[in-house]
């Protein structure tokens, strides 16, 4: 392969924006200087446009296997480096679930064929499966994922003996989604002896409350801190949670770290008259001051990671009873976008969201040299172009459940280039024949 030499970059990485050019030699960045020359290089001018590290989401679920009418990792990584999302890390609540070292490989098989972008696997923490979490190598997989409120799979962990085992017994980041399952039973109690299964979505959020998260990501972290364990609280969506976190240490030194979500940040309560079950999320999509807290916290360092949840159901499972209508939608493709839109109106700065897009995930799990652009580095890389507007419709969308919740936005900014392991993935709508997506690794 021959060497790419990227001219007329601005790069924006570790807290500044700094005009260079990046020479690409195999899968690695090899140097970074003004006006670098190379006899062989295929030179691509980037003509002043932004070059950021590739985004490291650290939530998503690709269906596989199982669940593959909804999406697959082939489909799901494409979308993925459509939006800047060169790695990424997959849910267990697949069918079967990831609940066994076994199934793990077996996910990392199917990966190492098919996947367009870099990938790890969460391992799926259960009421009964201690034993096999103890065996899990710390350097090939990301971390362990524990459902402390029950969502898509019912992978719910509920035996408190079990969960302060599992918290004692893993060195692993222990990532966790929290909502209180017995306030949600008695909330969806109360609406279904009201509606039957027919609930209007505008309760969601008050059946599945501020109290359900509050109390469950409350007692997480009070398990956290009595064990020691490492604990990532995932998908933060109230403002009475960001009371939780701490902004007062670096993020190599917390122990309890916490991530939003892209939805739960463009997203709020009033948008459920149009948008319907389509922004039916697990937690639910809030208030318009729950978001201004989560954007608050976020600004302040007591969120750490901007991710997307990405979780694709057909349009045909969506458009049910309230009850029958699965919570999740598909995102990979339009996170970057979304916050690029944000940087944009002045909400956050290029800076803060690559921080929260690339360098923090990369640092809190510990992946081994990438989410930055230094040399040495694996040459992850996204060309954003701030000046170019599109919008987005089906006949764009990359997904294989064939829809957005962004359908009829206007970005006024556009992804031209994903490089992948110092491979030009996707090229202004155009992708590449070759998966050069590689397994992740960790330095802990």
């Amino acid at each position: 392969m021959r060497p790419i030499l990227l001219k007329q970059c601005l790069v924006v990485n570790e807290g500044k924006q700094v005009e260079t050019d990046v020479l690409l030699k195999g899968d690695h960045i090899e140097r970074i200087d003004a006006n670098i020359t190379h006899a062989n290089a295929q030179v691509i001018d980037l003509k002043g446009n932004h070059l950021l590290p590739g985004l490291i989401d650290d939530q998503v679920h690709f269906r596989e296997p199982g669940l593959t009418h909804k999406g697959n990792i082939e489909s799901e990584s494409r979308a993925a480096i459509a939006g800047g999302i060169t790695s990424f890390m997959e849910q267990p609540n697949t069918n079967p679930q990831t609940t066994t070292i076994a199934k793990l490989e077996e996910k990392f098989a199917i990966a190492s064929k098919s996947s367009y972008a870099n990938y790890s696997f969460l391992f799926g923490g259960t009421n009964d499966n201690l034993e096999e979490l103890k065996k899990l190598d710390k350097y090939r997989c990301s971390g362990v994922k524990l459902f402390l409120g029950s969502s898509t799979g019912n992978m719910l962990v509920d035996d408190e003996k079990v969960l302060e085992q599992i918290f004692k017994n893993t060195e692993l980041v222990i990532s966790t989604h929290c909502e209180d399952e017995g306030t949600i039973r008695a909330n969806l109690s109360k609406y279904k002896e009201e509606f039957g299964d027919d609930i209007p979505i505008k309760y969601h959020p008050i059946i599945r409350s501020e109290e359900a998260c509050y109390l469950s990501s409350s007692k997480a972290i009070a398990l956290a801190k009595k064990t020691g364990a490492r604990l990532h609280v995932f998908h933060v969506s109230t403002g009475k949670e960001t009371q939780l976190f701490e902004n007062s240490i670096p993020l190599k030194e917390k122990k309890i770290t916490a991530e939003v979500c892209i939805h739960h940040l463009w997203f709020s309560d009033e948008d459920y008259e149009e948008k319907g079950t389509l922004i039916k999320w697990n937690p639910a999509v809030k208030t318009k001051a729950d978001q201004d807290q989560l954007w608050k916290a976020l600004l302040d360092d007591r969120i750490d990671v901007i991710a997307t949840d990405h979780a694709p159901h057909t349009l045909e499972e969506k458009d049910n009873a309230y009850t029958s209508a699965p919570s999740g939608g598909p995102l990979v493709q339009h996170a970057l976008p979304a916050m690029l839109q944000q940087c944009k109106k002045g909400t956050l700065s290029l800076e803060k969201m690559v921080e929260k897009m690339s360098h923090n995930p990369a640092l809190l799990f510990d992946v081994e040299k990438r989410g930055f652009i230094r040399e040495g580095y694996f040459a992850d890389l996204v060309e954003v172009d701030m000046q170019s507007s599109w919008k987005v419709t089906k006949a764009n969308v990359f997904y294989k459940c064939g829809w957005s919740p962004f359908e009829g936005v206007t970005f006024d900014t556009q992804i031209k280039r994903t490089f992948v392991n110092g491979h030009l993935a996707y090229d202004q709508g155009i992708f590449s024949e070759l998966k050069k997506g590689k397994r992740l690794t960790f330095e802990r």
